[in-house]
């Protein structure tokens, strides 16, 4: 039998593999002022769940796994753009910008050399000549908050198992709670989500930047606040410090603890004691579904919203087993996906047209289902989702602005100009309680909600992509060669970028 803390996995050779050091402890200390460099890592444990031991650990990731990331994780800003869904470009833009403004990657020479971890690739992020020398703090403040949000969704997501996030200002676990939970007066954490494998909730505070012991113990004090509401339930307190200075790498705290308690109120339909994702199981958990339309609420809208030339379709392997969570995150790199590239090879061959009217048919006849993409502007990225899960999208949407109409001031014809200056808290407060009345409004329309949405998922199966657009127009497939491409892929999402814009330093 092979040790569960050993890692037999064969080593990853793609261009963007990086290692992260990741250090677990029972609660918030002192700088690990360059252990990074120096302790003995261990392998991450092969389960995707949270590490039976506290110790420095040293997993590695594709830099796309990160960037899926920093797309999905914070506040959920859809309710906002339902007059200007085109905004949603902007919001990709101000989540990715800063990881490439700043971050780059390196190849790591330890001072001493030492047996390389199996799997391991000796790259690692840190920060560019731009942030140490000419940037302001101000923006290096802002680099911190992106960078502590998308870690902590990586770290937790990607690594230990936890599933879909949200942000805690958008209501929390219990809606008996939520006014709590949306208190601005309350110290409480960024995040929660909840843990399949563990039948608990999450709750989680991020750090990111030169984080020092001080930040540490005010996350933990945030923590403590969200214990303080969720403490009738089972839950985690997770505290992630994603902290980087000029010359060293970036690596990663975990504090935590768990706090036993009463089981969620919701399960996804995962298998206890296995880790899963939302997606895993939209077929026949109508909360999954929800949830995995809910969190692809603004790659859905910046789809919708692109113009009709800049739409396409790229072919991946309709069995969507091939593309299910992986020991080392959420997606798969494409090169990894053998039934996807063989059944590429094939279309090649046989010679589909991209704008053949029965290229469905066709791919499909192979094996192949033809997601929708777009290149963001302003970003790397191109991002994208099957027909199916963009049905389910495009009726929760509908649904959401049906919501918004009946919620005051929230339509864009029931806002006023004002001419004078504002004042910014009373303006707060007037969102929040928009926010909140919006929130309970989904709640409590999510039984009605539920089918409709189900019913949409099912119809995207089959249905043409120039019924689901709003240009009435069936985008091309792409069945063209790229060599520089690196694509990644979830069941129902799709995410790529070029070899070339991969962020690199000169060190």
């Amino acid at each position: 039998m092979i040790p569960a803390d050993v890692n037999d996995a064969p080593p990853m050779v793609y261009t963007d593999s990086i290692d992260v050091p990741v250090l677990l402890r029972d609660g918030p200390d002192s700088r690990p002022f360059k252990q990074w460099r120096t302790a003995a890592a261990r392998p991450w444990p092969s389960n995707a769940a949270f590490p039976e031991n506290d110790g420095w650990y040293l997993p590695t990731t594709t830099w796309r796994e990160i960037l899926k990331a920093a797309t999905e994780v914070g506040r959920d800003v859809t309710p906002n753009l339902l007059q200007v869904p085109q905004l949603a470009h902007s919001e990709l833009v101000a989540r990715v910008a800063p990881l490439y403004a700043y971050i780059g990657i390196h190849h790591f020479v330890p001072r001493k050399p030492k047996k390389p971890l199996p799997g391991s690739t000796g790259r690692r992020l840190t920060v560019n000549a731009v942030y140490e020398y000419a940037t302001e703090q101000s923006a290096r403040h802002a680099l911190g908050y992106r960078l502590g949000m998308t870690m902590a969704e990586w770290a937790c997501r990607s690594l230990m198992g936890l599933g879909q996030t949200r942000h805690i200002e958008d209501g929390g676990p219990d809606p008996t709670l939520e006014a709590l939970f949306q208190n601005p007066s309350l110290k409480l954490p960024d995040l929660w989500g909840r843990h399949d494998a563990e039948n608990a909730y999450w709750l989680i505070e991020a750090k990111g930047g030169n984080v020092r012991v001080g930040r540490l113990r005010d996350g933990w004090k945030q923590l403590e606040g969200g214990s303080t509401i969720l403490g009738a339930y089972d839950h985690r307190r997770v505290l992630v410090g994603a902290s980087v200075q000029p010359g060293g790498d970036l690596f990663l705290t975990v504090d935590h603890d768990h706090h036993p308690g009463l089981p969620p109120l919701h399960h996804t339909g995962g298998n206890p004691g296995a880790p899963s994702t939302p997606e895993d199981h939209l077929g026949e958990d109508d909360d999954a579904l929800m949830g995995a339309a809910r969190a692809q609420m603004l790659t859905f809208l910046a789809l919708r919203s692109a113009p009709a030339s800049r739409l396409r379709t790229v072919a991946l392997s309709s069995d969507r087993t091939t593309r299910r969570r992986r020991r080392d995150g959420l997606t798969t790199p494409l090169e990894d996906d053998e039934a996807t590239l063989a059944a590429r090879a094939v279309a090649r061959v046989a010679g589909i047209h991209a704008d053949d009217p029965s290229r469905r048919a066709w791919a499909r006849a192979i094996g192949l289902d033809d997601f929708l993409t777009c290149r963001i502007p302003g970003t790397e990225l191109q991002l994208g989702m099957s027909s199916r899960l963009f049905a389910a999208c495009a009726q929760l949407h509908r649904e959401d602005q049906a919501i918004a109409a009946r919620t005051p001031g929230m339509r864009a014809e029931d806002r006023i100009l004002i001419e004078e200056d504002a004042d910014e808290d009373a303006e707060l407060e007037r969102r929040r309680v928009q926010g909140r009345i919006f929130r309970e409004q989904q709640w409590d329309a999510r039984t009605r909600i539920a089918p409709v949405v189900r019913a949409a998922y099912d119809r995207g199966d089959t249905e043409p992509w120039n019924l689901l657009l709003p240009s009435g127009q069936e985008p091309p497939l792409d069945l063209t060669e790229h060599p520089g491409l690196l694509e990644a892929a979830t069941p129902e999402t799709y995410l790529a970028l070029r070899r070339e814009d991969l962020p690199q330093v000169g060190r």
